[in-house]
């Protein structure tokens, strides 16, 4: 019997990842669930136009109402979660009690330690459940830990990735493509790397560890400590690794604004009175610059990964350098960003559909092996390039 696959929250990532699993993960059912009747409507009719012999529907849901979300899960084989990060921890405990494997598109480090404490509840149901899908963590945890695992020895192992148009426009330089709660979030808080061999949480924007990076095909790019790329893999590899890193790329320019908002307070949950309104700083910050930067229908960008690891093969050191680079799908009314983030997903949840992954609540990093994600990458078009040289080397 073919897998059934159910997607909440039916936004961009939501209908790329839908896409897949009807192209490559053998779906025979893909429902919707949003809590916008219309929003569900028009994902299910893009992706029925863009496949066939799959059942594609989308129904209404409030994924706040525990009850109606476990009956909804308990229809599918695996259920993906690509509403609010907010939300990740109450789905994964109703794909427990639905008896249903689950995979999310994470990003918060702290949401994603709340759902590992359902290891053993995940187990005894059967179930796997997979945070942290997507663009990053996702394809950049497992990026990274192919390149650790290439060495005998790891020293050090840096990401940087970023989703960055592919013709910047002042004054932004830069345009969103996935949910503005999603980008506030990976700009506040903590990254928590591994330096000196001990994991240590980085303030986000943290000037030491700015720096530019020279590109053939985007020119210089600026790279940033970001919250939640590290969440798991900090875990995984400490003891194993002497540094470990992630940073976002984006255009020259970009820090200097965004953490001007942040020092200003607008990223701010914590209500304040203006005049004789309360307001959400970050709220308002929300809705003044997301009609700004959110990208216009048509847009072309590019998704950007680069790992530099160092380390030891056979007794001598050696640097590689792994570049995976996403453009928009030929023929797809889709973005890079959109395809990275949804994709990824869809694959894991094929893992999970097909028993190659769980049952408990497992790393993005352990669920699918980096060389095996390099095929699936190649096969879905990304461009993937691999560099290898001695340290010695003139």
């Amino acid at each position: 019997m073919r897998p059934r696959y159910g997607i909440i929250g039916a936004g961009r990532q939501g209908v790329a990842a839908a896409y897949d699993l009807c192209v490559r993960g053998e779906a025979g059912t893909v429902v919707f669930a949003d809590r916008v009747p219309e929003t569900g409507m028009q994902a299910a009719k893009l992706v029925s136009g863009l496949v066939t012999g799959v059942e594609v529907s989308h129904q209404t849901l409030d994924a706040t109402d525990r009850g109606a979300v476990e009956e909804f899960m308990a229809r599918f084989d695996v259920v993906l979660g690509s509403a609010s990060w907010r939300l990740n921890v109450g789905l994964t405990d109703a794909a427990i009690a639905a008896g249903t494997h689950f995979a999310d598109l994470g990003g918060n480090a702290e949401v994603v330690w709340a759902q590992f404490e359902a290891d053993e509840a995940a187990r005894v149901a059967g179930v796997g459940i997979v945070p942290d899908c997507g663009q990053v963590p996702g394809t950049g945890a497992n990026l990274m830990a192919h390149v650790a695992r290439s060495f005998d020895e790891a020293d050090s192992v840096v990401l940087y990735d970023g989703g960055i148009p592919a013709s910047p426009e002042p004054p932004w330089n830069y345009l969103l493509t996935f949910n503005m709660d999603g980008l506030t979030n990976e700009y506040w808080g903590h990254a928590l790397y591994i330096i000196d061999g001990e994991q240590r949480p980085v303030e986000v924007f943290d000037p030491d560890e700015y720096e530019t990076l020279e590109f053939d095909q985007f020119g210089t790019l600026e790279a940033f400590a970001t919250s939640g790329g590290l969440t798991t893999l900090s875990r995984t590899l400490e003891g194993q690794i002497r540094t470990l890193k992630n940073k976002t790329l984006r255009y020259p320019g970009h820090v200097a604004q965004f953490k001007a908002f942040r020092d200003a307070g607008f990223f701010d949950e914590e209500p304040i009175m203006v005049g004789d309104t309360k307001v959400v700083p970050r709220e308002v910050f929300h809705a003044l610059i997301e009609p700004k930067i959110r990208a216009p229908e048509g847009f072309r960008d590019v998704v950007v990964n680069r790992v530099v690891g160092r380390g030891v093969i056979d007794g001598k050191d050696h640097e590689i350098t792994l570049d995976v680079i996403g453009y928009p799908p030929e023929g797809l009314p889709f973005t890079a960003m959109q395809a990275a983030t949804g994709w990824h997903a869809a694959i894991v949840m094929h893992r999970l559909a097909t028993g190659r992954c769980g049952p408990g609540v497992v790393e993005v990093e352990n669920a699918i092996d980096g060389g095996d994600l390099l095929n699936e990458l190649r096969r879905r078009g990304f461009h993937v390039s691999e560099r290898r040289r001695h340290l010695d080397e003139v």
